[in-house]
């Protein structure tokens, strides 16, 4: 077999195992976006689809992760292949997880339907950073898809965006608490929905940086942005 055609099959695997990444990222999506109707209308039948993905999603990953492992034992990879090979398992890591929080946001918006708070809950600013963190996750598959850099680094300041959006909504919870102290409940369980949420975001970013790292080589993780624009230019 000559190396033309060992390439070749090479070639083959690498996108196979990334067109199953990108389906499980359809699968999360669409996890998080169920997870989302869920909370906007607190319906508990959305809420139950999102425990039933959750099975989905992390057969996916083992399954990744297996094939993963027979191609680099059996390929051994070098340079930006085995870069790419890494990325992809661990993007494959941070999906799962992104779906661990569209779990927690769905069994929130179940436990809160359960104990007849639901509609005394003021979730509309969370809908509106849950559909940002979304979109995000969106824009993170594409650019990784692509190996697109640019877009990688504007995902990185989109997210610092939620981060900011994540830390006023703390602080109007505080106020909410100490003025009347009957929203403690309901406001701690909007707290844990905005973590979930923020924690989305936060996997977009990684996956962001995963594609940075596949094109340049460079770890860009708790890196400035300032440096990490020096290290693409």
């Amino acid at each position: 077999m000559n190396d033309k055609h060992l390439s070749s099959q090479f070639d083959s695997e690498l996108s196979g195992v990334s067109s199953r990444v990108m389906e499980m990222g359809g699968l999360v999506e669409s996890q998080i976006r169920t997870a989302v109707y869920a909370l906007a209308q607190f319906s508990a039948e959305a809420a139950d689809q999102v425990t039933e993905m959750e099975s989905r999603v992390n057969t996916m990953e083992v399954d990744i992760d297996r094939e993963l492992s027979s191609i680099i034992a059996r390929r051994q990879p070098t340079a930006r292949d085995l870069r790419l090979l890494i990325a992809i398992s661990k993007t494959t890591a941070n999906l799962e997880r992104a779906g661990d929080e569209a779990e927690k946001i769905a069994r929130m918006v179940r436990s809160i339907i359960d104990s007849g708070a639901a509609r005394a809950l003021p979730a509309s600013e969370l809908r509106v950073a849950a559909d940002l963190a979304s979109g995000l996750l969106r824009k993170a598959l594409d650019a990784f898809a692509r190996l697109d850099t640019t877009a990688s680094v504007s995902i990185l300041k989109e997210d610092n965006a939620i981060d900011k959006e994540f830390d006023g909504f703390v602080r109007k919870l505080i106020t909410y608490m100490m003025e009347d102290p009957r929203t403690i409940s309901p406001s701690l369980d909007l707290l844990f929905l905005a973590k979930a949420i923020e924690r989305i975001g936060d996997h977009a970013k990684n996956i962001a940086e995963f594609t940075i790292y596949v094109v340049k080589g460079a770890d860009v993780r708790h890196t400035s942005m300032e440096d990490i624009e020096s290290v693409l230019r």
